[in-house]
């Protein structure tokens, strides 16, 4: 008599290496699925930026620290759109989940809270990287960009986008529906990031708001890019190296616990 052997299930231990990186790879193809709308509109949006402040505003004959304002600038809008990029897609992802009503097929898989956290966090850190690759190869024609300092642009847009993804997705846990998303990107993401250093240097203002853009890990965030592409800053960047990492941890650890305990996703 003939047996039929079936397949056995696979053992998973405390680590679940092959379902983490299933679930990084839905959430990166999530965004490579709609490249025009989650890669090039980024990238043609800070060109944009950068268009009207070579042309309308007169940047082409203005200068900071010896470099040309518009070298000065690139950085800035690229490290820019990576935090946002970063931001959005971590958050939508969860937001589109609970209004879709699917979030249950996120939360029912053998993946333990952190690897969740670890899974939706490399999704927004793979787009905001690769939209600062493609931002900053498309800038490359029209400024100079040298890289002196290639670990210190590595390391800030890593850290940055990490920092970006992570408060995407704690946000997203927080939000029930995208009027809180969009409170989130317009009160709280939007202004750090434009008030950290992106169009201008933080030597130039006044004394109390050099101490309040001091505290803004955005600062250092962009500062410490700025400095990988084109050898200038306007921080500590020691402090900086540390700082952004201590942040991280901190929004790991936030995260982490969000989604442990359900909050949000399981009510």
């Amino acid at each position: 008599m003939n047996t039929i052997n079936f397949p056995h299930p696979r053992p998973i231990g405390a680590f679940n290496g092959l379902g983490l990186w299933v679930f990084m790879g839905k959430e990166i193809d999530r965004f490579l699925k709609i490249p025009g709308q989650t890669l090039i509109a980024p990238v043609v949006t800070t060109l944009l930026f950068y268009i009207v402040f070579a042309f309308a505003l007169g940047g082409g004959q203005r200068s900071i620290g010896g470099i040309s304002y518009l070298s000065f600038l690139a950085p800035g809008l690229a490290m820019m759109s990576m935090a946002q990029n970063a931001f959005a897609n971590t958050s939508s992802s969860l937001v589109i989940s609970k209004v879709h009503g699917n979030i249950v097929d996120v939360l029912m898989p053998p993946l333990s809270p952190f690897e969740l956290t670890i899974g939706y966090m490399v999704g927004g850190l793979v787009r905001g990287v690769g939209i600062g690759i493609l931002t900053l190869i498309c800038l490359a024609f029209f400024t100079d960009l040298r890289l002196p300092h290639p670990f210190f642009a590595l390391y800030h847009a890593v850290a940055g986008s990490m920092m970006l993804s992570l408060m995407g997705v704690i946000g997203g846990i927080w939000a029930q529906r995208f009027d809180h998303l969009a409170l989130v990107q317009n009160f709280i993401i939007m202004p750090a990031t434009f008030l950290s250093g992106t169009f201008y240097t933080a030597d130039k203002l006044p004394q109390g708001w050099q101490f309040l853009c001091h505290l803004n890990p955005f600062f250092y965030m962009i500062d410490g890019f700025r400095y990988g592409c084109i050898g200038q800053s306007d921080g500590t960047l020691s402090l900086g190296l540390w700082l952004l990492a201590f942040v991280n941890l901190a929004l790991l650890g936030i995260a982490w616990a969000m989604i442990q305990t359900g909050y949000r996703l399981k009510t």
